[in-house]
């Protein structure tokens, strides 16, 4: 709930910037990704210059630098087989079932990151309702916050990766129909891409607090449109890989391959840049 004071901005249910003012005179800025990232709580004097921002205890500032490099080297790894799978696949340089091995190691590495993330949004620390300061609470590996943009982001991603996982594992099945390996190995694929798209939108809808927007000079947002990108090309990928009924062949080998190589490279840059996401 919105108090009369306070001034909110977001898309939908989503609160992604709150501005209220102080007791003391001036106002408190709280903005999700910037609390979930780096646990910054920026503060603005009365006469609007910027004030000296709040940081969040060492509690909270430790669990984000562990979390956020947890997420940051699995997504970067995981992009990384992803891109060596699609290669390898691409150039024929090995069985189906080598393949299907990279592509599931790097899956179990996008799980985790996914995980590392959702934790990451769970144990945020939080704004204190009308002061200029920022609350941690006690540790926790689960928790039910849609009404939170970045817990939808971030619970939707971890979803993403499980189905991925599901097509990866029917990918080592052997003696599949056309149909069985549409139903199986392709549906979660697409599945999987929707999901990643999901999540991927509900991040820019947070950076750009609902609106569309361009920030070169933020790199929360360069990492979101990274991500973002890998995650359509991933789309791309995975509508090329159908497999025809009636001849038993995929739709584009080449796109399928190189979509996927190219949406992994993407995720690993967006990996990479994540490592420097985090606490001062």
């Amino acid at each position: 709930m919105v108090r009369p004071d306070e001034r909110a901005e977001g898309a939908g249910p989503f609160t992604t910037r709150l501005t209220w003012r102080l007791a003391e005179g001036g106002s408190a800025v709280w903005e999700s990704r910037l609390a979930r990232k780096r646990g910054v709580l920026r503060v603005r004097a009365a006469g609007g210059a910027e004030g000296t921002p709040r940081i969040a205890d060492d509690t909270a500032l430790h669990r984000l630098r562990v979390l956020n490099a947890v997420a940051a080297v699995a997504f970067t790894v995981g992009g990384g087989l992803f891109a060596l799978g699609a290669a390898v696949a691409e150039l024929g340089v090995t069985g189906a079932t080598g393949i299907a091995s990279i592509y599931f190691a790097g899956g179990l590495f996008f799980t985790t990151g996914g995980y590392a993330s959702l934790l990451q949004a769970i144990n945020a620390p939080r704004r204190s309702r009308g002061t200029d300061s920022l609350v941690t609470g006690g540790w926790r590996w689960w928790s039910f916050e849609p009404a939170r943009i970045d817990w939808s982001s971030t619970f939707v991603l971890f979803v993403g990766t499980l189905v991925f996982g599901v097509n990866l594992l029917d990918s080592f099945l052997e003696g599949l129909t056309v149909q069985q390996v549409n139903r199986l190995i392709w549906a979660p694929d697409l599945f999987g891409c929707l999901l990643f798209l999901v999540s991927g939108h509900l991040a820019v809808v947070e950076v750009c607090h609902g609106r569309p927007c361009w920030r070169s000079r933020s790199l929360g947002w360069w990492i979101v449109a990274v991500n973002q990108f890998g995650s359509v090309l991933f789309l791309v990928s995975a509508l090329a890989a159908f497999t025809r009924p009636e001849t038993g062949s995929l739709v584009n080998v080449g796109i399928a391959n190189w979509g996927t190589f190219a949406g992994a490279v993407c995720f690993s840059i967006g990996g990479v840049l994540q490592l420097f996401e985090r606490p001062q």
